[in-house]
């Protein structure tokens, strides 16, 4: 894996091992999604709601945003995370690392009063739908700021539903990017990505 662009571009950082279940964003629709988000993330909190490795927020932090938060509660995963954020030397106060579950980070960054602009979830396909009120409680709960954004990644032909986020546009790869706006109506599958906002 490699960042796609910014300060860090072309960069490898470290991936999961043969066999781990983690599913790495590739890097082609990162930069696809990344390239769709440029405008948004300069001094941007990034919110990495399943973190992995952490190379979605290191693009994030690469390309200009203040500050990434990376929720990863799995041992292995976030010793790969955390070995990434040491080989880019990523400064400490740019980073907030929570080894917590979704569900409980979310009651926790709402806690501490944090506030974000940009979420970017990628739950495990196989439970996608049991992590979509985490999803939702981000903007529920008001750590999401009014105007932000969410990055929903998900399978293709999964159905799903989030109560007060509006469709913007959506990237298609072997998973589906699909880009929310926090307001009103319900967000749901739509049709071939659009051309812009």
């Amino acid at each position: 894996m490699r960042i796609t662009g910014g300060i860090w571009a072309s960069r490898k950082v470290f991936g999961p091992p043969p066999g781990w279940p983690l599913r790495p964003t590739p890097d082609a629709l990162r930069e696809q999604a990344f390239s769709v988000l440029a405008g948004e993330l300069s001094d941007a909190v990034f919110l990495d709601l399943f973190a992995g490795t952490g190379v979605v927020s290191l693009e994030a932090l690469s390309r200009g945003a203040a500050r990434a938060i990376l929720v990863e509660p799995h041992p292995q995963a976030l010793a790969l995370l955390r070995r990434n954020l040491e080989l880019l030397k990523v400064e400490p106060h740019r980073v907030l690392v929570v080894p917590k579950p979704a569900e409980e980070a979310v009651s926790w960054l709402a806690a501490r009063g944090e506030k974000v602009n940009i979420l970017w979830a990628d739950p495990p396909f196989a439970r996608f739908a049991q992590h979509l009120p985490a999803v939702a409680a981000v903007g529920e709960r008001g750590i999401l700021v009014a105007g932000g954004l969410l990055v929903l990644e998900h399978p293709p032909k999964a159905s799903w539903e989030l109560p007060g986020f509006s469709p913007l546009r959506a990237l298609r790869g072997a998973v589906l990017l699909r880009f929310l706006g926090k307001g009103g109506g319900q967000a749901e599958p739509q049709g071939p990505a659009s051309s812009g906002w």
